[in-house]
């Protein structure tokens, strides 16, 4: 059954081609995933299906008595509103009553609990939260979410995946959270250079799914230029008459000429940047930060290694961007000692842009720090540099308020990282970037000469990129877990100790062994795990050198990227446990020295 039809809506915003003759269909139980580069027209397809703004052409036809609900990207709120008032406002359940209970049942999911505070003084993240719980509250047949997950923690990410996928309506969402996208959807929705892609398939799908159109594109691409070849041998030679079959193969080698490639993919490029790090970093003497009675950070000693890749979670407000702004000397601690070595260049991606005045044009933005940058490849200019960071030479003449929220964000990722850190400290840093350039992201990272810190609720970028988790616990206590967040889950966060018993059997008292070694299972492991992952390695090259003899067989090429795909999933696992048993070796053997 159609919920609701966009059909043929064209846009643009001055010369930019936001959507060219863009259709798309949406049926009962579709949950829909809108993936882009930022910039490419995702919120603005979701103000036009939730009729904020109108298309240059085309329109979005529901069905009859369809009721939408819309969380745009930055919600306005109204001046004085009280919370629950807010979020109740305009909603009713069954009886015809505000729906109080249900609304404060969210709000409290969400981590608002004072119901009576005025909207002009929460945070921006929780105006966000708000926003989402009125948005949700007696639920429309479509939901249409922009970035839902900003600002959420992880339980309440867990929550509201679990709503969602009780949800019996329609959903139609941007977001970057790739975990969330996959556990969610059943749809993809891709906008690339003005045109949209379906897939159905959830993210994990798509992946693949994208892999195999765009192969067989190629794939397309090399038999048309094959036969463009044979053709122009043909014209060269000059056909002897003008009957009707030459006249037909001139056609030919005309449509051929004119017919359009795949255009290359774009995406953000980064080249490893950055000025030497010494051997004396930044070193955390038994810090303690609160405010009034509220204890965020108590006692923390921590000496960050030269290769430390840190996550740092935690519920909102605990103090995650407290203990960033004390390591890169933003923020006093109350007591302790932050000391930083000479050679420490730290680069802050704050939760917020900085700087950023509307009439600025973005090539003085970026030249504000640096009109060139020594890269491996040799210096690269401000202007070149915005333009691997998908800034056309148009673009960076441009104030900056002509760009959206992810441009900005994406913009600001640069000024930061042209100033060659160090030390990067992040700090929610997946808020507003598009999946593409968050991808780009975790590459740079894996080979960045430095210290990385990120502060995040995003699970699957932390998964990629931590080796070691710090959990903030309550109370100011933050816990050390090895590995990234999944790691962190299987450790088990901190149950309640049990209570002791009464009395003691002293005879079968024994001391714990408390020492680190390998389980069996991890020693066998790491007995077998180099040799894994060389056949892992030998068998990915053999698909390859498969697809390629078998270009034109579509089927057989399918399947093959599929195989290719699975292989080198497999191989990260492996690659990621080889780390994490080398590293469990190295302090097995220093303990036992």
């Amino acid at each position: 059954m159609n919920i609701l039809n966009i059909e043929h809506i064209s846009k643009t915003f001055g010369d930019k081609t936001i959507f060219d003759d863009v259709s798309l269909g949406v049926h009962q139980g579709d949950k829909i995933g809108v993936l882009g580069v930022n910039g490419t027209g995702k919120s603005t397809l979701l103000k036009i299906i939730a009729g904020q703004e109108t298309a240059d052409e085309g329109e979005v036809i529901f069905g009859r008595g369809i009721r939408t609900a819309f969380l745009p990207q930055n919600p306005e709120f109204p001046d004085g509103a009280k919370v629950l008032s807010y979020v109740t406002e305009g909603k009713h359940d069954p009886d015809g009553n505000e729906p109080v209970s249900e609304a404060k049942t969210i709000l409290t999911k969400l981590g608002i609990c004072d119901f009576d505070e005025s909207v002009d003084h929460l945070s921006g993240g929780q105006k966000k939260r708000a926003a989402l719980a009125r948005t949700l509250v007696d639920p429309a047949d479509v939901l249409i979410l922009d970035e839902p997950t900003n600002h959420i923690d992880n339980d309440m990410a867990l929550w509201l995946e679990d709503y969602l996928n009780r949800f019996k309506g329609v959903l139609i969402m941007v977001t970057h959270d790739r975990y969330f996208l996959d556990r969610v959807t059943n749809k993809i929705a891709e906008i690339d250079e003005g045109k949209l892609y379906t897939y159905d398939s959830n993210y994990s799908g798509f992946l693949a799914l994208k892999t195999q159109r765009e192969e067989m594109e190629l794939a397309t691409e090399r038999k048309r230029q094959s036969l463009l070849r044979t053709e122009l041998e043909w014209v060269k030679r000059g056909p002897q008459g003008r009957g009707t079959k030459q006249k037909a193969r001139l056609d030919r080698y005309e449509q051929l000429k004119n017919m359009e490639g795949p255009r290359e993919v774009q995406n953000v490029e980064m080249d490893s940047v950055g000025t030497r790090l010494g051997k004396k970093t930044i070193e955390l003497h038994r810090i303690s930060k609160a405010y009034g009675e509220k204890e965020l950070i108590k006692d923390f000693t921590y000496i960050l290694l030269r290769d430390d890749r840190l996550g740092i979670i935690g519920p909102n407000g605990c103090g995650k961007s407290t203990l960033m702004k004390i390591i890169t000397g933003r923020l006093a601690p109350d007591t302790g000692e932050v000391v930083t070595g000479d050679t420490v260049k730290i680069g802050y991606f704050a939760q917020e842009n900085e700087d950023m005045e509307d009439g600025i044009r973005v090539i003085d933005y970026i030249r504000d720090v640096a009109d060139y940058i020594q890269t491996p490849g040799g210096k690269i200019s401000a202007s070149q540099m915005l333009e691997r960071f998908l800034f056309t030479p148009s673009m960076q003449y441009t104030p900056l308020s002509k760009l959206s929220g992810g441009e900005k964000r994406r913009l600001y990722l640069l000024k930061v990282l042209m100033d060659a850190p160090n030390v990067l400290v992040l700090d929610e840093p997946t808020n507003d970037l598009d999946i593409a350039t968050l991808r780009i992201l975790e590459d740079y990272l894996d080979s960045f000469q430095g210290i990385v810190l990120a502060v995040s609720h995003d699970r699957y970028f932390l998964d990629r990129i931590a080796g070691r988790i710090f959990a903030f616990e309550g109370g100011g206590e933050i816990k050390q877990y090895e590995g990234g967040y999944t790691d962190y889950l299987r450790a088990g966060k901190p149950a309640e100790e049990p209570k002791p018993k009464e009395k003691t059997d002293k005879k079968s008292w024994k001391q714990k062994d408390t020492r680190l070694k390998f389980s069996y299972k991890e020693q066998r492991e790491y007995e077998t795990i180099d040799e894994d992952i060389e056949r892992l390695e030998e068998k990915i090259i053999s698909v390859g050198q498969q697809m390629e003899e078998n270009a034109s067989q579509y089927t057989r090429l399918a399947e093959l990227t599929e195989e290719k795909s699975k292989l080198e999933e497999q191989l990260n696992e492996k690659m990621e446990r080889w780390v994490y048993l080398n590293d469990l070796a190295e302090k097995i053997e220093s303990q036992n020295s």
